[in-house]
């Protein structure tokens, strides 16, 4: 058997089915074995960028690994931005490169590259096949190191001749690892700072965002008074009306130290102590008071779910209370686009289990609170900063969850980034409604001008302008196959964002703001 086959049957095996791909002739005997291994799924993405965002959001959903399968060094290298998105999320993903033959490596041919040295920039495990015969036992590694708690990038480097040659075979699925349990003493002593009275907050990512994991989290704060947040970026969360309404820590560093002031114990749970997004002259990095104290209930690899739900119940809280209702549902809101209408707007209008992907950025920083009372739904959102995050993640988070309508909400300066993942919607024709928040400029860097003390002038406003020419965002989608819209008020959005979401497919939306 060539190591391309021993490869793909080694990824369905192990419940890998789906390969995000933009090859190259390095490549190509992995493409020919697809013909020959039935059940592996491969979605192509224009750009490589494209496919690590599709891989990012896929897994996200999915709760398994995707593959991805890219062009030596420059084909990764593309995609590093979204591959930093997943690493910040602990996304797992099983990304082949492929690479010149092992003999032909050292003539220094174009494409050569360093790229172990580019993959070890996101990844938690690289590996270089060496023979074919070894290119099962190597992909099952990669396997399980991708879902290694607490899930990461195992990127898989296959030289031409190794997926060519003969004398390879399968491996079989290595079983995974499971996160570890956190231990009573923890347990016990995070109970005792709570039972002290002090202010406390809780701040809640990873495995401390799902449903049930948010609801052992709100008995904790019911019983003990603590209070509950989440990172400025949440990978995935479980959101919506009978869920708990957990706000994030603001963005602004001014407003995050308010949040924050006062608390006198900080207990991670599956999260990192908070700190800036930038630094700021005159401004403190960790956002913290200095006189917190700072504790680790569940470290990123730990059962966070389990640790909540044991300290809950070593708290002896009470069972889960949802929040009384406010008494007035969600309405549409009217005129032209602002941040807190649009928010109403959407969570009156958001269906029932929806996916949002957000990358909004500007356009995004006030929806959280606002779309507590949507109905029940799940938030993937930026991790890592590198914006063209959306287009791309809503694309794989569609394909993931088939039956469930993708709301993908992007900033037009980062949907620039990525904007081909709309190609691999109509391809597919997944059901992912766009809205693109079309203020014509890089809002949040005239912000960032203001807040390190910089004085605008004629070169930054030409540097963060996107009107000359302005882009247009119907004409982009249509020429990608997507029907779109263009709209300049809420009354307007609503009418349109309800026809797409009764209908199946992609849709893109663009807001003229």
């Amino acid at each position: 058997m060539l190591g391309a086959e021993a490869l793909a049957r080694t990824l369905l095996g192990s419940g890998i089915d789906i390969c995000f791909a933009n090859p190259g002739t390095s490549e190509m005997h992995f493409v020919s074995a697809l013909d020959r291994v039935a059940g592996l799924r491969c979605v192509l993405g224009l750009a490589e960028t494209v496919v690590a965002g599709c891989a990012d959001g896929y897994a996200r959903m999915a709760g398994k690994p995707a593959a991805t399968l890219l062009h030596c060094g420059p084909g990764l290298a593309n995609g590093l931005a979204n591959f930093h998105n997943a690493r910040r999320a602990f996304t797992p993903i099983v990304s082949i490169v492929g690479d010149h033959a092992t003999f032909h490596r050292p003539h220094d041919a174009p494409l050569t590259a360093d790229t172990e040295g580019l993959a070890r920039s996101v990844s938690t495990w690289v590996h270089t096949c060496a023979r074919a015969a070894d290119v099962g036992a190597d992909a099952a590694a990669a396997i399980r190191a991708a879902r290694r708690p607490p899930g990461g990038i195992a990127t898989l480097i296959l030289p031409a001749d190794c997926a060519w040659n003969d004398g390879a075979s399968p491996a079989a699925a290595l079983p995974p690892e499971r996160p570890a349990a956190v231990g009573t003493g923890v347990i016990q002593d995070i109970a005792r700072v709570l039972r002290a009275g002090e202010p406390a907050m809780l701040l809640l990512s990873q495995g401390a965002l799902s449903e049930a994991a948010l609801r052992a989290a709100q008995r904790i704060a019911q019983s003990s008074g603590a209070q509950l947040r989440t990172p400025t970026q949440v990978p995935r969360m479980a959101r919506g009306r009978g869920r708990p309404a957990i706000d994030r820590i603001p963005y602004v560093v001014d407003a995050a130290i308010q949040v924050l002031s006062g608390i006198r114990h900080l207990i991670l749970v599956g999260a990192k102590a908070p700190v800036g997004f930038f630094a700021y002259p005159g401004k403190p990095s960790a956002l913290w008071p200095k006189d917190c104290a700072v504790h680790t209930l569940a470290h990123v690899e730990e059962d966070a779910e389990g640790a909540l739900e044991m300290l809950a119940d070593a708290l002896r809280a009470p069972p889960y209370l949802a929040n009384a209702d406010s008494g007035s549902a969600p309405v549409v809101g009217r005129g032209a686009f602002q941040p807190e209408g649009f928010g109403r707007t959407l969570a009156a209008l958001l269906p029932e289990e929806a996916i949002v992907a957000e990358d909004a950025v500007t356009s995004g920083r006030a929806l959280f609170p606002l779309t507590f009372s949507a109905p029940p739904h799940d938030w993937i959102q930026i991790t890592g900063g590198a914006i063209g995050y959306a287009f791309p993640a809503a694309t794989g988070a569609a394909i993931a969850c088939p039956g469930r309508k993708v709301v993908c909400l992007q900033s037009d300066g980062g949907g620039m980034y990525s904007l081909q993942a709309l190609w691999t919607q109509a391809r597919e024709q997944l059901d992912v409604v766009n809205v693109v928040f079309a203020n014509r400029r890089y809002a949040i860097l005239q912000g960032e001008l203001a807040a390190v003390g910089a004085q605008p002038g004629p070169a930054s406003r030409e540097l963060f302008d996107l009107a000359r020419p302005e882009i247009r965002w119907t004409r982009l989608a249509d020429g990608m196959g997507v029907e779109a819209a263009s709209v300049d008020t809420l009354e307007a959005f609503a009418d349109v964002f309800r026809a797409a979401c009764a209908r199946r497919g992609p849709f893109l939306i663009e807001f003229r703001i």
